[in-house]
């Protein structure tokens, strides 16, 4: 694999840009920058998607399948967290480990017919859309490499319009580390501009083979631990802080490593989150995938100029829809460089208590997976993340028993 920044010479035909480092909105193709007229930082002017938890959410329709299979062959169902973390590619090796008496075209047709069935059950993921067409406005180049099966491609693609954004689809592909090679030759692309982005450790795999960066999403079907262990280039919560990135950075993707300081302010970033109860006493928990798929409260970021408490009724809205009254600060909190978050930050928490208006009725955006109303001292009980926890334990030795 090519050493990141290493390389002091320009490809063939490439031409060094001669202005600054960020000089356009989008680089010329084959455009280098060079930074202190000596290293030579890629562009990335080719994108490589993974379908499956990437583009589309497939989750529920595949564990619908694989159930079906698991019925069919006499053996347990899944839960949806014990097929996250027991799904691997390639797939056949997932099947021949738990159904291995099954001869292989038996299980692709109970598979597919229930597939089919359920495939009803795939949504577009946030942000793929903007990213896609993020990718067309700027001119990258778009191949998919994917696993998915070529009829089931075809519908999903018909049905989110995603497959006119995408210039060289490769399905079916059951390994994609013996294919990424083939991708590369046969259209020619440079692997220093090239990024691959998948949800799983084989397309973190893939793109090692290939010699291209590799951008990870907690999107889809592996979790964060998993992802880091594969060692990307770079975690991203999905497709839109990707996007953000690209454009703060002209671009470019050397140097923007999860731990990079490019992603890291300055000073610590101020935020606000709450207890929110309903009129029975319970507490809202949530649970986010930026988070390693833990339970915690809802909250975000205070902006510019922005009070706290509006920071929170804001937050709370745009996270769960719910509108909050008596609003009691409870404490504050260092959060700094938590292994639980997904990239490296420095938080201060500041953590209060709200009670939500009536009725308590929660639609959550694409931040959060999963809600739940609980009884505080139930709420302890929960995998939760541990600023979510001290603030639990603290409230409930100031309210006393439960």
């Amino acid at each position: 694999m090519p050493a990141r920044g290493a390389r002091t010479d320009i490809a063939a035909g490439a031409r060094p840009c001669t202005q600054s480092e960020n000089c356009c909105a989008m680089p010329d193709r084959d455009c280098v920058v060079v930074r202190a007229g000596r290293r030579l930082i890629p562009v990335i002017r080719n994108v490589i998607f993974d379908w499956s938890g990437t583009l589309v959410d497939d989750l529920p329709a595949v564990l619908a399948a694989s159930n079906h299979v698991f019925r069919q062959a006499g053996v347990p169902e899944m839960t949806i967290e014990q097929f996250r973390s027991e799904f691997c590619l390639p797939f056949k090796t997932f099947y021949d480990r738990y159904v291995p008496h099954v001869p292989w075209p038996q299980l692709e047709e109970w598979f597919h017919s229930a597939f089919r069935q359920s495939q009803h059950l795939v949504r577009e993921l946030p942000h793929a859309r903007e990213f896609l067409e993020f990718c067309r406005r700027h001119g990258l180049r778009t191949f998919l490499l994917s696993s998915v099966h070529r009829d089931h491609f075809a519908a999903q693609a018909a049905e989110t319009g995603f497959g006119r954004y995408l210039d060289h689809p490769y399905v079916e592909v059951w390994d994609k580390r013996a294919k990424i090679h083939e991708l590369l030759r046969e259209h020619g692309l440079d692997p220093r501009q090239t990024v691959f982005i998948g949800d799983m450790e084989h397309d973190i795999e893939t793109a090692r083979c290939g010699g291209v960066y590799a951008c990870a999403v907690l999107t889809g079907y592996n979790s964060l631990a998993q992802l880091r262990a594969g060692q990307p280039d770079l975690i991203v919560e999905h497709l839109g802080e990707l996007r953000d990135l690209l454009e703060l950075q002209g671009f470019q993707l050397e140097g923007a490593a999860p731990s990079a300081g490019k992603r890291t302010p300055a000073g610590p970033v101020a935020t606000v989150g709450a207890l929110v109860f309903n009129q029975a006493g319970e507490v809202l928990m949530v649970r986010t995938r930026k988070w390693s798929n833990l339970w915690g409260i809802p909250g975000g970021k205070i902006k510019l100029g922005e009070r706290c408490a509006d920071a929170l009724r804001r937050e709370l809205k745009e996270e769960t829809d719910l509108e909050v009254r008596d609003i009691a600060f409870v404490m504050v909190q260092d959060c700094i460089h938590s292994p639980e978050f997904y990239r490296d930050a420095h938080f201060l928490l500041l953590n209060y208590t709200c009670r939500c208006a009536e009725p308590a009725v929660v639609r959550l955006n694409a931040e959060a997976q999963e809600y739940r109303w609980v009884a505080p001292p139930a709420a302890m009980d929960l995998a939760l993340n541990q600023p979510t926890r001290t603030l639990l334990t603290t409230y409930l030795d100031q309210a006393g028993p439960q």
